[in-house]
């Protein structure tokens, strides 16, 4: 059989889709990179508490939960050139605050600027599927890991960047470690200007044939799909739920997402405390982005042809040996950062594969609100395990932190099992 293809107007669309989503992504990284490299020290810094490391990453995944759904309700009203503009600016703000909180001091103006950093995030999470709006069937693995790819070099340069932020901040008069969030205010700017300048026409209102794909053409046919219910988090759920696949990738998303968010976010802790620098942090953070995001397009182009359920499987492998060798790891700062870049790869794999599972289990009426809540749900897993992470830190230790990191994933390995087995289904 030929592979289906897509007409040369939406080709055109779609490649120009892609690149303008990619851009922005270089841009719009570097402020997930501040986050993960120096917030858990800005904070510690702050409160005068270990306890309190994971509550800027926290707060962000929180601000990136309630952002999911609100730009998953703007999105579906306006089209995605309005959604994630909207999402880049709220970032910049909460950056900037977090500027403002390492100024006066005020610890609780640096955790409510981590909400604000959240809407950067969903940003960088609701991309990826705003790359599949027009794609090919045959392609949307590709073009999901593509975008995703892209974080790779302003997320890799955030944490990178921590000496120039830090002479930044000296020749600002303002606290060294807050240097890197002023690159980040500028980056999520960058990033909303490429966005609302050149998102025309806007993938997700061709798809819905609210929009034509040039100014000469009419607007296409919507594509084919059941009645679109009310927009909500309830109805997304329900979808993601009532499909065999879509359940199974959202399952993967969740459990690689908190896992990740739990044992990277206490690693600079970790790092420092056993005598590591700021620029061992820095390089360790940046490997990880790297693992999670440079061999993307590999994961995608995997999942088109292997299949979601084995490359979800394989990440959630690969995220059992990244916790066991970070978590015994000690003062062994080699095998710290082997953990993390191997954390990152399995997060790729997982959260890759379970999103191509998603979008191609759900009708294109419900998909949107079925991402907005997959990606809801992928946020809030990551506060949960942040916020744990920090208190089983201070009781438990990075060890102990790994090894309830591991039966987690085990856990989930075989619910993933189980529910293949259910279905009876090729995922």
């Amino acid at each position: 059989m030929v592979a289906p293809t897509i007409a040369p107007a939406r080709l055109r669309v779609q490649r120009r889709t892609l690149l303008l989503l990619s851009l922005a992504q270089v841009f719009s990284g570097v402020g997930t990179g501040a986050v993960v490299s120096t917030g858990s020290l800005l904070a510690v810094e702050l409160s005068g508490s270990e306890a309190w490391a994971g509550s800027v990453t926290t707060t962000m995944t929180l601000g990136a939960a309630i952002a999911s759904a609100l730009l998953m309700r703007l999105a579906l009203a306006r089209g995605r050139r309005i959604a994630l503009s909207t999402g880049l600016l709220v970032g910049a703000a909460g950056a900037t605050g977090v500027v403002l909180a390492a100024v006066t001091g005020a610890f609780w103006l640096l955790v409510a600027s981590g909400v604000l950093i959240g809407f950067g995030n969903a940003v960088n999470l609701q991309a990826r599927f705003a790359a599949t709006d027009l794609s090919a069937t045959e392609h949307r693995g590709r073009d999901l890991s593509l975008v995703v790819w892209m974080s790779t070099i302003g997320a890799v340069a955030g944490p990178n960047l921590v000496g120039i932020g830090g002479e930044l901040a000296a020749g600002l008069g303002i606290p060294g470690l807050s240097g890197l969030f002023v690159i980040s205010t500028a980056g999520m700017l960058l990033g909303m200007a490429v966005i609302w300048i050149g998102l025309r026409p806007d993938p997700y209102l061709v798809l819905t044939g609210r929009q034509p794909l040039t100014g000469t053409e009419p607007a296409p046919a919507a594509e084919p799909g059941p009645a679109a219910r009310r927009p909500g988090l309830r109805q997304g759920i329900q979808t993601l739920w009532s499909h065999p696949m879509a359940r199974a990738g959202l399952i993967g998303i969740i459990a690689a997402h908190a896992v990740m968010v739990a044992v990277m976010s206490m690693t600079p802790v970790h790092l420092t405390g056993h005598g590591a620098s700021i620029t061992i942090v820095g390089l360790t953070v940046s490997l990880h982005i790297a693992g999670m995001y440079a061999l993307a397009p590999v994961m995608g182009v995997l999942t088109d042809r292997l299949g979601g359920r084995t490359v979800a499987a394989a990440g959630m492998v690969t995220l059992l040996v990244a916790v066991l060798l970070a978590g015994f790891s000690g003062d062994a700062h080699l095998l710290t950062v082997i953990g993390l870049i191997l954390l990152g790869l399995g997060w790729s794999a997982a959260t890759v594969a379970g999103s191509a599972m998603i979008v191609a289990a759900t009708p294109v009426a419900e998909r949107v609100t079925a991402q907005g809540a997959s990606d809801t749900l992928m946020s809030l897993a990551g506060a949960a395990g942040g916020s744990l992470a920090g208190v089983a830190l201070a009781a438990i230790g990075y060890l102990g932190l790994g090894a309830a990191s591991a039966a987690a994933i085990l856990i989930t390995l075989a619910g993933l099992t189980w529910t293949a087995r259910t279905n009876r289904r090729t995922l």
